[in-house]
């Protein structure tokens, strides 16, 4: 069909070039109206081979490829036409919204500006620019350019839905309240804003208040998750735990994975006194989040009201594997030792507990430190506010523990020193892949045969590594002064039996000791790391984060806890500063920047480690998995097929699901 048309639109029939052109521009509107995007991309490619500098084809053609979600492709196409036409307001207002969705925040801001010069009489750049100045943390700018907005759209409820946030955020409560209420006077059949305001009321602990907003909400859309987890919480809060199990219920109606809901559910029907069915609940959370330390922390407790001690043990167990730092784990087994008679086990946990709890005291001016005192003030919080159901569609992407959204796509872990027996000829042959000159030379000076620059876990046994640690706490305890060498091997080893806390501190006295050695904040960067990884899979419990297809949508849950990689970030900067030229710091930070959202940077980063090592498989098959997060599957499967070539061989794996796209 489509080959029929191009012989008919370029026939000397149909007319002038000019006339061709608009038909041809007007079937490629045509296929866009239908929501046919990739025979609109075929149509306008076709007229831009005719006419290269054509922008207003490049325009249509970066919206298309907008909508299929090919972001940077979209980008390109939008940048074209204002090359093309400095003045096109449209293409600098589209490719700012595409930004935006990039979390390039500040070249976003920069088009924003750009379009609203143009044409100050427009009203959508003043709301989208307010969103993104509202996620980059621009709260009060934020305000202004949605107050700017509602002049002109008074009836346009996310415009005070997303004001109200801006002054939550701003902690003007009256102010929330406030664009609240208008949200809903403006559409009273709107869910979200009964539900925004609902949850202002359950904080404030207007119990009933929020109830009638949360019933409110449900009675708008019957299939309004948030709404009936939300009246869950609060009937749980009034005490009428059969209704919140009902509402719970309801839930898992609609979204029978929601590991929260689970766990909820199980909190009140322990409460009630239906463990086994609370059980049941629990043991479906360990099903979906098995990494997860509290599963098997409130586990531990309901066996234990079952009186099943030793099932009770094993999970404060387990929970303590996942997290060596968990003091009040310690606490629990150390109870239970001691009624199975096993006092020297009760009183060892008891005291790891009390070392652990004035660790974290000691350390709270540590912003990585700080936060890990308070989540574990927080173990506790029965009830989670900070549900998925309220997140729907921000990723998060996880070098490490985290699956990557219902992809099961996972970025390869970040590079440190470790510990890593040589009884394969893999590690040798990345040996020699790594070994540069300068890391060679550290090796050499540590002068252990067993260290490494790797990214895999230790292939070392846990009682080994057990076994080395406390060697190397003898040997500090026998030195007559600290060692910067020793301290750094102690460091790796406190790492690797998971004691995040004592490694920073071994690291941050080994670099006070030799401020000039990058791979001591190489390996600090990557256990600080690893510490805020267990801290979110802790106190974001049980959230699904997925690619976010609309920034926009981050805003829905206004408590959401974030964490920061500025300090792993930090030392990272610090090892290139020390040493310009180490191809894996850029590989580490990239990890890190796009753990934390940012995939342009972090596709940078990932390139700029390639340009100094061209066989770093593991920087192409990240940079691979990046650019198919950002929609640009062909560019990351020629990355993921790089790799495979280099060596990994999940490559292939991935390329059995993806490649079929890359080629349409």
């Amino acid at each position: 069909m489509l080959i029929f048309m191009v012989a008919m639109l370029f026939t000397p029939e149909w007319g002038s070039a000019q006339y061709n052109r608009n038909y041809i521009y007007w079937m490629g509107q045509q296929s866009m109206v239908k929501s046919d995007y990739r025979e609109a991309i075929d149509i306008l490619n076709l007229l831009l081979r005719h006419d290269e500098h054509d922008f207003d084809a490049y325009f249509l053609r970066g919206i298309a490829k907008y909508n299929m979600d090919d972001l940077l492709g979209a980008d390109a196409d939008f940048s074209r036409a204002v090359e093309l036409n400095p003045v096109f307001t449209g293409a600098f207002y589209y490719r700012a919204i595409t930004r935006s969705r990039l979390g390039n925040y500040d070249d976003a801001l920069a088009d924003f500006r750009q379009a609203i010069e143009l044409r100050p009489d427009l009203p959508d750049p003043y709301y989208s620019r307010g969103v993104t100045r509202l996620l980059n943390q621009q709260f009060e700018e934020a305000i202004a350019d949605f107050d700017l907005f509602i002049r002109y759209e008074k009836r346009h409820v996310p415009a005070y839905i997303n004001r109200g946030t801006s002054y939550l955020y701003l902690k003007d409560t009256a102010k929330a309240y406030e664009n609240y209420n208008l949200a809903i006077r403006t559409n009273r059949e709107d869910p979200d804003g009964y539900n925004r305001r609902g949850s202002l009321y359950m904080d404030e602990e207007r119990y009933e208040e929020a109830f009638a907003d949360f019933d409110r909400a449900v009675q708008c859309d019957t299939a309004f998750i948030p709404g009936y987890f939300n009246r869950a919480l609060v009937n749980n809060y009034l005490h009428r735990p059969m209704r919140s199990l009902e509402d719970f219920d309801r839930v898992l109606e609609l979204d029978s994975t929601s590991s929260l809901a689970y766990f909820n559910r199980a909190i009140v029907r322990t409460e009630i006194g239906d463990y086994n069915r609370a059980l049941e609940d629990f043991d479906r959370v360990a099903f979906y989040s098995p990494d997860n330390v509290l599963v098997y922390y409130n586990r531990a407790m309901l066996h234990t009201r079952l009186g099943d001690i030793e099932a009770a043990i094993d999970d404060y167990s387990h929970a303590i594997e996942l997290y060596p730092d968990f003091a009040n784990a310690y606490l629990g087994r150390s109870v239970l030792r001691r009624s199975q008679r096993d006092v020297a086990g009760a009183e060892s946990d008891r005291l790891m507990a009390e070392r652990k709890i004035a660790e974290y005291r000691s350390r709270l001016k540590d912003s990585t430190y700080s936060i890990y005192a308070d989540t574990t003030q927080r173990f506790n919080r029965l009830l989670s506010f900070e549900s998925k159901l309220m997140e729907r569609n921000f990723e998060r992407i996880a070098s490490t523990v985290t699956s990557a959204g219902s992809n099961g796509l996972t970025l390869i872990p970040m590079f440190r020193f470790t510990l890593l027996e040589a009884d394969d000829e893999l590690i040798d042959r990345r040996a020699k892949r790594f070994g540069t000159q300068r890391v060679k030379d550290f090796r050499a000076r540590v002068n252990n045969p067993l260290l490494r620059l790797d990214c895999r876990e230790s292939n070392l046994s846990p009682d080994t590594l057990l076994a080395i640690d406390h060697r190397l706490a003898e040997r500090l305890h026998a030195a007559e002064e600290r060692d910067w060498l020793l301290l750094f091997e102690r460091g790796v080893s406190q790492s690797l039996i998971k004691q995040y806390t004592n490694a920073v501190n071994s690291y941050t006295e080994a670099i006070q000791l030799n401020p000039t050695n990058p791979f001591l904040y190489l390996n600090r960067a990557t256990t600080r790391a690893e510490m805020i990884d267990f801290i979110s899979s802790i106190d974001n419990s049980y959230q699904r984060i997925t690619i976010d297809s609309d920034p926009a949508n981050r805003l829905h849950n206004n408590s959401k806890r974030t964490y920061s990689y500025d300090e792993a970030t930090a030392d990272l900067n610090k090892v290139l500063k020390l040493y310009p030229d180490f191809a894996h710091a850029y590989y580490n930070r990239a990890n890190l920047r796009a753990l934390s959202g940012d995939l342009p940077a972090a596709y940078e980063d990932y390139t700029k480690a390639i340009e100094l090592n061209p066989h770093f498989a593991e920087a192409y098959y990240n940079r691979g998995i990046v650019q198919i997060y950002m929609k640009d599957t062909r560019k990351g499967c020629l990355d993921i097929s790089k790799a495979g070539e280099l060596g990994i061989v999940e490559a292939y794996e991935v390329l059995k699901r993806y490649a079929q796209q890359a080629t349409n």
